[in-house]
């Protein structure tokens, strides 16, 4: 797959959002894409997903099967979890989504209506309908963001074996959660233009990463409910009894 001087802006007389990117990518390849918010990183994914159109320059081999997954899961849509992955099932010739399914722990999640998922929850949804049809380019944007520990642990070893398989994996990610994987390329978004082997340093990754303590003030009868939604995104709770 390649990209060559690959620009794109939303209007005529808008700045370009993606300028002059020219990249090469090989089967087996996994990237790491990373940049500031707004650099235009989930911009360049919709392209390379052929979900936008270059404003100039050209993408060439992209492979027949893409999967993609959103940021954020469009959970505004009349289904539950089962329809959903059901219907797109259909459209994807008949890809088997239960493997991927219960691999991802989702099987509590089933019956619910999209609309009423965590968003840590509907990534999952949105991660199974990428992964269902075997697709020979995976492009995941933030990927970790909301999951559970067990989620987040388990997609490194996905992407490794889309890549065995011959398949590119392109992550955007500020977490770094594929940065330990074995000849991972880095790729980064400065100011619109693409730039490869810049990858912020170990020392920002993990001042980035660290965890940070938040105190929430809550009426007693929210507390449970709230303190279940935080655990479904992964994140780690502890009631703290307030003392006048």
């Amino acid at each position: 797959m390649r990209l060559s001087k690959v620009s794109f802006r939303y209007r005529r007389r808008d700045s370009f959002v993606i300028e002059d990117a020219d990249a090469h990518l090989a089967p087996g390849d996994v990237i790491e894409l990373t940049g500031v918010n707004g650099a235009g990183k989930s911009t360049l994914l919709r392209l390379l997903a052929g979900l936008a159109r270059p404003t100039a320059g050209t993408i060439a081999d992209r492979p027949p099967v893409v999967g993609f997954a959103p940021d954020r899961f469009p959970t505004g849509q009349p289904f539950t979890v089962t329809a959903y992955l059901r219907h797109m099932s259909r459209v994807r010739g008949g890809a088997r989504w239960e493997p991927w399914s219960e691999r991802l722990n989702m099987g509590h999640l089933l019956d619910t209506p999209l609309g009423d998922l965590s968003k840590g929850s509907a990534h999952k949804v949105g991660l199974v309908q990428a992964l269902m049809a075997e697709p020979g380019l995976l492009i995941l944007d933030e990927p970790f963001a909301g999951l559970d520990v067990d989620t987040r642990e388990t997609l490194p070893s996905i992407a490794t074996e889309v890549a065995g398989r011959g398949g590119i994996v392109i992550a955007s990610d500020h977490q770094g959660g594929l940065r330990g994987l074995p000849g991972v390329r880095q790729w980064s978004v400065v100011d619109g233009r693409l730039k490869e082997g810049t990858a912020a340093p170990a020392v920002e990754h993990a001042k980035a990463t660290a965890p940070v303590t938040v105190a929430v003030t809550l009426p007693a009868d929210e507390l449970p409910r709230f303190l279940a939604r935080m655990r479904d995104e992964g994140y780690r709770t502890r009631e703290i009894e307030e003392t006048r």
